[in-house]
């Protein structure tokens, strides 16, 4: 039998599928190393961030006039603060929408809670929300001085927990 080649006729082959195999140098395993909030008054947000949510300061310094520091936990850098703003947060522009961090347990998101209530502060919501009805993670949401919003979760604890106000979203900030 002669191909359709043989006769003049078009061949039509279907394209080749191609494999792609990733470079793993291309996308590494990533991890956020630490994230930067520019603020308008260190010495308060330092005071909110090493009160509430008890973090180390690992270094404070100036630098062509502008003050910054560097907190974490354990010895590990993972926030830094630099007093560089004129204004307080604006969720309404382009940028951070929030910033969340994930703590152990629901005793700690609740410690978290109690120390925020010390100062005077009540949290969104009038509480700890469940990220969703019957899920087992929920969450402390709630804003800096700078109006900056900070959501505080826990992955587990909190199967069958209600949400303390009718009508909380299962994600805090909208």
């Amino acid at each position: 039998m002669l191909s359709p080649a043989a006769h003049g006729a078009p061949v039509h082959r279907a394209p080749a599928l191609e494999v792609v195999v990733p470079d793993p140098t291309l996308a590494p395993d990533i991890a956020a190393g630490h994230v930067g909030l520019s603020v308008t008054d260190l010495d308060r947000s330092l005071a909110f961030y090493r009160d509430v949510l008890a973090l180390e300061l690992i270094q404070q310094a100036a630098h062509d006039g502008h003050r910054f520091a560097f907190l974490g936990a354990g010895g590990r850098l993972f926030l830094t603060l630099w007093q560089q703003s004129a204004d307080a947060f604006d969720p309404r522009r382009s940028g951070l929408h929030h910033l969340a961090l994930q703590v152990p347990t629901l005793d700690a998101v609740e410690a978290i809670e109690a120390r925020l209530r010390a100062r005077g502060l009540t949290p969104r919501y009038d509480g700890v929300v469940p990220h969703q009805e019957g899920a087992d993670s929920a969450a402390l949401f709630f804003t800096d001085p700078d109006g900056i919003r900070l959501e505080v979760y826990s992955p587990t604890g909190a199967a069958g927990r209600a949400a303390p106000v009718a009508g909380a979203p299962s994600c805090g900030f909208f």
